[in-house]
């Protein structure tokens, strides 16, 4: 029975994504961002989703003093629709650092695909922290390229066909300004709480 309940939740997830995806270009609104974070004529956006999660640092130390090196993030990415008269927020993706096959293993923000476990890594082509833009206390908005992607074991897609992805509406996130100014602090980990909607955009048609 919990096989059968996992596998119904699995295809509502995926009818729930291709649903969204499907009306992307009416019911998906980007805000707008600085020049410098543009994405690229001939990309379309397809999913939105809301992160929650951490930024992580660890203290570190060099001939100039001690310093929080930033290690990667660790969130989950929500889609937040209407089913009737609900307010539905369902998991759709796991966002982390792990090693790109298309590179070698060289570690990059990956997402993961809930549903098929379909996923993508990239690296971030733009940055901005224009105050117009972004919020006292957090982190860049990015525009980040896809280096590489990889279908699920089943043969999920659905996130594979991204190209470049859009972090923007930050809140959070930024390293600490303490707690790594000593050699017995040299070691430790602050997890920074942070939030901010990720776009995702593919080739247009």
């Amino acid at each position: 029975m919990k096989n059968v309940q996992r596998i119904i939740a699995a295809v509502v997830v995926v009818f729930a994504l291709q649903f969204q995806a499907a009306l992307a270009q009416s019911a998906l609104t980007v805000p707008p961002v600085p020049v410098e974070i543009l994405v690229p004529s001939g990309n379309t956006v397809f999913l939105k989703g809301s992160a929650i999660g951490t930024q992580n640092y660890i203290c570190q130390s060099s001939d100039s003093g001690f310093f929080w090196k930033f290690l990667g993030p660790q969130a989950t990415l929500f889609a937040n629709f209407q089913v009737g008269r609900f307010a539905v927020s369902q998991q759709i993706t796991t966002h982390f650092l792990s090693s790109n096959p298309a590179e070698g293993g060289l570690a990059r923000p990956t997402w993961q695909g809930s549903a098929d476990t379909s996923s993508v890594w990239a690296k971030a082509v733009g940055s901005s922290t224009n105050p117009a833009y972004v919020a006292p206390g957090a982190i860049p908005w990015l525009l980040l390229q896809i280096v590489g992607t990889q279908q699920g074991p089943m043969g999920g897609s659905f996130l594979t066909g991204t190209t470049y992805i859009h972090r923007v509406n930050t809140s959070g996130g930024v390293a600490p300004s303490t707690g790594c100014s000593a050699a017995a602090n040299v070691g430790v980990l602050a997890l920074v709480p942070y939030t901010t909607d990720y776009y995702f955009y593919k080739a247009s048609n």
